[in-house]
């Protein structure tokens, strides 16, 4: 899984977008979000909504695991550049929103975290590759 800060990247881009298509909300159009479909879809369905870097459903469809624990304030006080999380915690970060949720949560800096143990139809995980 990659970390916040990769998911993050891939998402926003360097321009720092709200969506990963930009900035401006399309419901139904760019992904699958806000109850559109009011379930989950095929994994690239809406390849309008790809990200800078062609990363498709960055926002909606399920939430997105990512690696690192959650820290209320870690990114107060963790690296600036690339930060990896915590080391340790009791719940672990996810990103994107899902079908269920509106434009607000859709955003792709939100984030909310979950028990690792937690399980609904709402979550899933991306896997990702680093080329350095």
């Amino acid at each position: 899984m990659p970390t916040e800060a990769q998911w993050e990247k891939a998402a926003r881009g360097t321009d720092e977008r709200l969506y990963a298509w930009g900035n401006d909300w399309a419901d139904a159009q760019h992904s699958n979000s806000a109850k559109s479909v009011a379930k989950t879809t095929p994994v690239g369905h809406y390849p309008s909504g790809a990200s800078p870097y062609g990363a498709l459903d960055m926002t909606g469809n399920v939430w997105e695991w990512v690696a690192d624990w959650f820290g209320p304030d870690y990114y107060a006080v963790g690296e600036a550049r690339n930060p990896q999380g915590p080391a340790h915690g009791r719940s672990r970060v996810l990103r994107g929103g899902s079908w269920h949720h509106s434009s607000v949560i859709s955003l792709a800096a939100y984030r909310i975290h979950q028990p690792p143990t937690a399980r609904n139809n709402l979550a899933g995980f991306r896997c990702a590759v680093s080329r350095i």
